[in-house]
């Protein structure tokens, strides 16, 4: 069979082990279920080509190997001429329709062609044809796959049937190698610069893939297989308009601009080993003060313990209080890493495979990235977005408005958070920093109480905080805030409240 050599002696062995999941997938649904009680939904997008090749290969391997070698391989278990479902609409493009009904053709599908809304088409169609299972080119990145699963029951309101999703993990790089190293057919749409094809009203060429040519006068773009980021595959769905810009858009997002003019951020620390006093905390210290740094203001530090429900508590509560949430630690091949299984479930996401990702970490680590199914390679679903800056091994992972760092000491917090504030697409609008004096005294607390307590009223931009090194050293006052006028004010008003030289101090920086 074509399609099972071609692999085979391809040298991707990526590939393969996508292969031999994929078949072995669609084995199993034939073997649960009755063929004449299968369908297979054909749109005539690479997706479901890919599907349609892998079908034949997994229908040859379930039913025609057997026969192969009693002599009695037919046409059909070489092209398995598997009920089609397709939904033809009149905004699809002609192309597409022109190669669906050509491919039908040649591999001898039994195609159905509806022409109504996709949910009503397949119940009138499963009520005359009862149907347990239909074949999807559903692929994880695709807007209706969160959540499903390579065998997944229809959702609730639909007509009861089973979605098989053989390609669920494929990334865009697998779809375009099976196609080119298979040397299989595929829409003419795609060597046009269509990397994703919906309908004629809201898909155009992928930009990326636009060649600047001054001599023509029409735009020329590359073929599909060409866009070396699988992530902008969508980038040439046209996008609606929102109809109005609010605060988030205008912000990032970000709406809780506090009274001292800051945005508000929390710390998350992943470590057991913190909580069990074995390993100490420093570097939430340097991010807080990193954070003031750029005018930004921390509501909380929390260390929680290396468990996918702790950290997944912590971070669905500070993502909603803050603009943006750091967190430290729990990253790695460990079975104690489990923050971004923890930042997934936040979100009500899964981890999914990122080929970006997984390709930084294989050269990284080269070898010890073992196996084809990199663990630590899955990312939270649909919420991703990987930072990269030069000077990074592997890039920063921001989750919407969380941000995960990979730091394990002060010195590589400090580059990161560099690299963070120099890439072009960083969250962290600079605000006018912080800035702090310090009094110190030999006054008791009782003596410095009420006069402390009334600045507090006063002067409700600046925060005014007393602490001790120890009970029989100076007590320090300590003022912060944005406005240095204000803070030099509010300090030379505790100073004169008591006699001359009561208190000491630095000035205000």
């Amino acid at each position: 069979m074509e399609i099972d050599r071609a692999v085979g002696e391809s040298s991707d062995r990526r590939l393969q082990t996508k292969y031999r999941n994929a078949v072995y997938v669609i084995q199993r649904a034939f073997a649960l279920y009755e063929f004449e009680q299968v369908a297979f939904s054909f749109n005539g997008g690479k997706d479901s080509t890919v599907l349609l090749h892998l079908l034949r290969a997994g229908y040859y391997l379930h039913k025609g190997k057997s026969e192969c070698f009693q002599g009695n391989l037919s046409d059909s278990m070489l092209n398995c001429p598997i009920r089609t479902i397709y939904f033809e609409s009149p905004s699809a493009f002609p192309e597409i329709n022109s190669f669906t009904y050509e491919t039908a053709t040649a591999y001898n599908l039994q195609l159905e062609t509806i022409r109504s809304d996709f949910k009503s088409g397949l119940e009138a169609l499963l009520k005359e044809k009862p149907t347990k299972a239909i074949f999807l080119g559903t692929r994880i990145g695709d807007p209706n796959a969160v959540g499903q699963e390579q065998f997944s029951p229809s959702s609730i309101g639909w007509p009861p049937f089973m979605r098989v999703n053989p390609i669920l993990d494929w990334s865009y790089r697998d779809v375009w190698a099976f196609i080119l190293i298979c040397k299989v057919k595929y829409c003419s749409l795609y060597d046009q610069g269509y990397t994703s094809i919906g309908s004629i009203y809201d898909t155009v060429p992928n930009a990326l893939l636009s060649i600047v040519d001054s001599s023509s006068t029409t735009e020329i773009f590359k073929p599909a297989y060409m866009l070396s980021d699988g992530r902008s595959e969508r980038a040439g769905r046209t996008k609606k308009l929102p109809l109005k810009c609010d605060t988030a858009c205008l912000n990032n997002g970000m709406t809780n601009v506090s009274q001292s003019g800051s945005f508000l951020a929390s710390i998350i620390v992943v470590g057991d080993e913190i909580l069990f006093g074995t390993a100490e905390d420093k570097l939430s210290a340097v991010l807080c003060k990193k954070l003031n740094a750029i005018g930004w203001q921390v509501t909380r530090m929390t260390v929680v313990q290396n468990d996918i429900d702790c950290v997944a508590a912590q971070v669905e509560q500070q993502k909603s209080t803050n603009d943006m949430v750091f967190l430290l630690g729990g990253l790695g091949p460990m079975h104690s890493d489990v923050s971004l299984a923890g930042v997934a479930k936040a979100f009500g996401v899964r981890l999914a495979p990122d080929e970006e990702f997984e390709e930084y970490l294989r050269l990284l680590i080269g070898k010890h990235c073992t196996g084809d199914r990199n663990e630590m390679a899955l990312l939270p679903e649909g919420i991703t977005e990987l930072m990269q800056h030069s000077k990074l091994p592997v890039p920063l992972i921001k989750c919407q408005n969380v941000i995960i760092l990979a730091a394990t000491n002060v010195s590589e917090l400090e580059t990161q958070w560099d690299c963070l504030l120099e890439t072009p697409s960083h969250p962290l609008m600079r605000l006018p920093p912080f800035m702090s004096k310090h009094l110190g005294t030999m006054l008791s607390d009782v003596e410095t109480a009420q006069t402390i307590s009334k600045l507090c009223l006063e002067f409700p931009d600046i925060y005014i905080g007393c602490q001790r090194k120890s009970r029989v050293g100076p007590l320090v006052i300590t003022f912060v805030g944005k406005d240095k006028t204000r803070i030099e004010l509010a300090a030379e008003k505790l100073s004169n409240s008591f006699p001359a030289g009561a208190f000491s101090g630095a000035d205000c920086g």
